[in-house]
């Protein structure tokens, strides 16, 4: 699970970056498929903050 929130993680970056305009025709790419997640990367945040928490919670020491 902490495989999935550190993938969502870096997706959240990317999305921020290319709403930013920072990353080239990349992210012309990205906020042409994802649109709704370049207007607001923190969804994809919060879902690496809960993939986070429940990899925690269910973890076995």
């Amino acid at each position: 699970m902490y495989y999935v929130a550190a993938a969502l993680l870096v997706l959240s970056g990317l999305f921020y970056s290319a709403s930013h305009h920072e990353i080239g025709s990349f992210g012309v790419t990205m906020c042409t498929y994802g649109s709704a997640f370049c207007e607001n990367p923190m969804i994809v945040f919060s879902g690496a903050a809960l993939a986070a928490a429940w990899g925690m919670f269910v973890s076995i020491k």
